[in-house]
């Protein structure tokens, strides 16, 4: 998902996608520590997936967009 496809979307609507990809991020760790995890770029995609959602929600929040 890039940001085009985020910038639309609501605070609340955010906070749902952070709240499922922090669940996703969580399941990619569990996978990395118990070596079952075959594409090691998934986690990185998903760290900054995060880190997307949590800019434009500051932004949001703040009215800037």
């Amino acid at each position: 998902m890039k940001n085009l496809d985020l910038i639309g979307k609501s605070f609340s609507e955010l906070k749902d996608e952070l709240h499922s990809l922090l669940k996703v991020q969580f399941g990619l760790r569990m996978q990395h520590g118990t070596r079952r995890l075959n594409d090691t770029s998934q986690v990185k995609k998903v760290r900054r997936q995060l880190a997307r959602i949590k800019t434009l929600m500051t932004k949001v929040k703040t009215n800037d967009v």
